[in-house]
């Protein structure tokens, strides 16, 4: 290249690429949707000042803790032992990422081993991976994952069911995964109490996967569930996506025919969050190992014949060429993953029984106390429940939600905020922590208010 007059390196830069300013680079950007003008930033402030309003803005935040809160819908209230975080901040843990070189991260890789092993058999499948982002891209995933083992034998081809009753933001990442994939999605039917119409699931045999949640969205436990395999056969996959406590008390969907469990696992090792970080919990049968998205530690024995661990079936895009990838998964949950291993190690199985029961025990005390509430009814009279449970109220719950906020109580979700038709719908989550004194002052408040709007 013949030499440049002497240019500033920005102008040097541009004229070689033909440009004559900064703003043609910008050029294929409409011109009304560019800042011409700075934007409207406060002058610098001095540390004390930026604390300040740090805090401020920070105590706009209601701490679930803070006031009786009976707001579930995916993400749990819990009770994180303090030990957790005390051994998720040492330097071994906290600073670690990836460990492709297992020659100098054996005790990183067996922490992931041990949480494999954990959610293996806490769903009763052979094989889990080292965690995916959340639930919903677990579900997802899952679901691409079926196709691609089940798409040639599949009578319906590029066909998934989902169930009618996942909630919206699940769906929603659900679509936008299979969206460019060619999959096409229909619902499975349920009744309006939320259990699987078991006739309209034999129309999804021969499909690829149906995905199912149990409990499902209005936190009922279907029985109909463990008798779908058998509807759907052999070469449709039965995803299962499940509350990790209830499988303390609750059958593993691997023992009824499940050939991939997903879940969320912040249950397990971490609060709410404002919604993350958190993680998600994905298992499966031999036959999809292959295809499963994400990491996977390998258990094995080094050049001395010592038990060892590494990373194994790598077939994500940061490893093989991107158009034979299984999936865009380049990274995981790790630490959150492994603070979840740390917390159910703890709670040992034991431990893990005792915390379904307090669930459940207060998710039925909480049930039978609203239900006291005149005009109240459940959505399913005869369900049973594990965290959450759905009742009708005699007017519009978004409004029983606003009154129930002003008195100081998160009352749940009105269901209205997901689907038509439900707009009289109230979910109740329940969690361990919820006491006595939080159940009395949900009903009373509720009282208060169908008293109020009743007169």
């Amino acid at each position: 290249m013949d030499q440049l007059p002497n240019l500033g390196r920005e102008q040097e830069m541009l004229t070689i690429m033909g440009l004559n300013s900064i703003d043609d680079i910008f050029s294929n950007i409409p011109e009304h949707i560019r800042r011409s003008e700075p934007l409207p930033l406060r002058a610098p402030q001095t540390e004390e000042e930026i604390w300040h309003d740090a805090q401020r803005l920070l105590g706009a935040n209601i701490d679930l803790d803070s006031r009786p809160s009976f707001l579930s819908a995916g993400l749990a209230r819990n009770f994180v032992p303090t030990m957790v975080g005390a051994m998720a901040t040492r330097g071994e843990f906290l600073t670690s990422y990836t460990p492709y070189q297992p020659e100098v991260s054996q005790g990183m890789l067996q922490a992931m081993w041990e949480f494999q092993t954990m959610i293996s058999e806490l769903v009763g499948l052979p094989v889990a991976n080292v965690s995916m982002y959340d639930a919903s891209t677990a579900a997802a995933e899952a679901l691409t994952c079926a196709v691609r083992v089940n798409g040639r034998k599949a009578t319906q081809k590029g066909v998934v069911y989902v169930s009618q009753f996942v909630p919206p933001h699940r769906m929603q990442v659900i679509e936008n995964y299979l969206q460019g994939a060619k999959t096409e999605i229909r619902i499975l039917e349920h009744s309006m109490d939320g259990h699987l119409d078991l006739k309209a699931a034999a129309n999804a045999a021969g499909s690829c996967a149906v995905y199912v949640e149990q409990p499902n969205a209005f936190g009922e436990l279907d029985a109909g569930i463990s008798n779908l395999k058998s509807i759907v056969g052999e070469n449709t996959a039965v995803i299962v996506g499940v509350d990790v406590v209830s499988l303390g008390l609750v059958e593993a969907p691997g023992n009824y025919g499940a050939d991939i469990v997903v879940g969320e696992g912040q249950p397990f090792g971490i609060g709410p969050t404002f919604g993350g970080p958190i993680y998600g919990i994905f298992a499966c049968a031999k036959r999809y190992l292959r295809q499963m998205p994400g990491r996977i530690v390998g258990q094995t024995v080094d050049v001395d014949g010592k038990l060892a661990y590494t990373l194994t079936l790598s077939t994500r895009e940061q490893h093989i060429r991107r158009h034979r990838a299984t999936s865009n998964i380049c990274s995981n949950e790790t630490l959150i993953a492994l603070m979840g291993a740390m917390h159910m190690a703890l709670l040992g199985p034991e431990g893990l029984e005792k915390l379904a029961r307090r669930v459940a025990a207060s998710t039925e005390a909480t049930k039978q106390a609203v239900l006291s509430i005149e005009g109240v009814e459940l959505v399913d009279p005869k369900a049973a429940n594990f965290r959450e449970f759905a009742v009708i109220l005699p007017i519009d719950a978004a409004v029983a939600v606003s009154f129930a906020d002003a008195a100081g109580i998160n009352a749940g979700l009105a269901l209205g905020e997901w689907w038509d038709g439900m707009s009289r719908c109230l979910l109740i989550g329940c969690d361990e922590r919820t006491s006595q004194s939080d159940i009395e002052a949900l009903v009373s408040t509720l009282s208060q208010w169908i008293s109020e709007v009743s007169a």
